[in-house]
């Protein structure tokens, strides 16, 4: 065996940077976390993966010709889910066919919490530009105040390219950590009083038929108002149609299991193939973790805050804590503050309100994102 040969051989191993460790390190912190803690372990458990492969040296997972045009297999997933925006589009199908909107029908009051909610998004991205990012970096960034792990790839793949493994992983570990995240700030901004306000657990019965429009009359509208976020809304309500409908069972649950889980894995590990060392190990990833932080907490106080405004237009009878689940964590930040009223008072059942609160941030959010897009892209 010639030198060459034995250098091609080896390869991987003297091409092996410490960098490239420190990533691979990085990957098996998000499986440990997948497995041990149960935080997102559907998506962080691919996402930790494709991370390690992508540090892999000489594996040839990334190639891409001389044209750009992809070789590797990391690289034509990249190309194929995340460039055309394919994968998070077809993600919201599963999430529609899994939401149930009939308390936000009953309630519709509550699309009010969704919006305000989205603050965090618009607080954001002016922190970001003012970090020296640019306006469509920032806004990238910003998303992730959405609390939505889909809209924030959509949006930043089409902005800001570079910056969709640090933005995804920010964005889903801290959907994940939004009962530890959440809570300070709503104990903070309320008094006990307030966070024992009871809500009437009475229901208004929701026709078939207006559950049926309902998607449809909702993809028409935001679709005129944001035709960037048309493919996202478009799938999250045609997966709710389906779901609805009561007549494509089969499509219903194939839905809700073997296409969200087979397009949740490939999201995954094409997200995780972006956190390559040398575009991840840098000043800007630790701003973007940092202010995808500073973005849930700008969301949760604005919703609470507009929570208390309610609560005393109402003379004293809407829930403050309803106006902090109006983001896109459905349904974790609904059982948080379900847990927060029950806590200071045992009778209290917040669940459908908030249930209400957390559906109308999904749309809220893919709302936000569809906007940011129109104005920048």
């Amino acid at each position: 065996m010639n030198l060459f040969s034995l250098n091609e051989l080896l390869i991987g191993i003297t091409s092996m940077t410490w960098q490239a460790i420190v990533m691979m390190l990085v990957g098996g912190v998000l499986i440990w976390l997948a497995i041990s803690k149960e935080y997102e372990p559907l998506l962080l458990l691919p996402i930790g993966l494709g991370c390690i492969l992508a540090n892999l040296p000489g594996t040839g997972l990334l190639d891409r010709d001389a044209t750009g045009n992809a070789i590797g297999l990391l690289a034509t997933l990249y190309d194929f889910g995340i460039e055309n925006e394919l994968f998070p589009s077809l993600i919201f199908i599963g999430i529609g066919a899994m939401t149930d909107f009939g308390p936000l029908l009953e309630n519709p009051f509550y699309a009010l919490f969704g919006a305000v909610a989205q603050f965090g998004i618009f607080g954001t991205c002016i922190l970001a530009t003012a970090l020296g990012f640019t306006i469509n970096e920032a806004a990238s960034i910003g998303i992730i105040g959405a609390a939505d792990g889909p809209t924030s790839i959509f949006v930043a793949s089409e902005l800001a390219p570079r910056l969709v493994g640090p933005i995804t992983v920010a964005a889903y570990s801290y959907m994940s950590l939004v009962p530890i995240i959440q809570p300070p700030v709503m104990k903070l901004l309320t008094t006990r009083a307030e966070r024992a306000t009871r809500m009437p657990y009475t229901t208004h019965p929701v026709s078939r038929f207006t559950r049926i429009i309902f998607p449809i009359v909702v993809t028409i509208v935001c679709a005129l108002i944001a035709p960037k976020a048309t493919a996202l809304i478009g799938m999250l309500m045609f997966g709710n149609l389906v779901r609805e409908a009561g007549v494509v069972e089969r499509i219903s649950l194939a839905a809700q299991n073997e296409l969200s889980n087979i397009v949740t894995t490939f999201l995954g590990i094409t997200i995780g193939s972006t956190m390559v060392a040398v575009d991840f190990l840098t000043r800007d990833t630790l701003l973007i973790i940092g202010m995808g932080l500073i973005a849930f907490i700008l969301d949760t106080a604005a919703g609470v805050l507009v929570g208390k405004l309610a609560y005393l237009l109402s003379g004293k009878k809407i829930n403050p804590l309803l106006g902090g689940c109006g983001i896109s964590a459905f349904p974790m930040s609904a059982r948080v503050v379900q847990k927060i009223g029950h806590d200071e008072d045992h009778g209290n059942f917040l669940l459908m309100h908030a249930m209400a609160s957390n559906t109308s941030g999904q749309i809220a959010s893919v709302m936000a994102g569809g906007v940011i897009l129109a104005l920048l892209s």
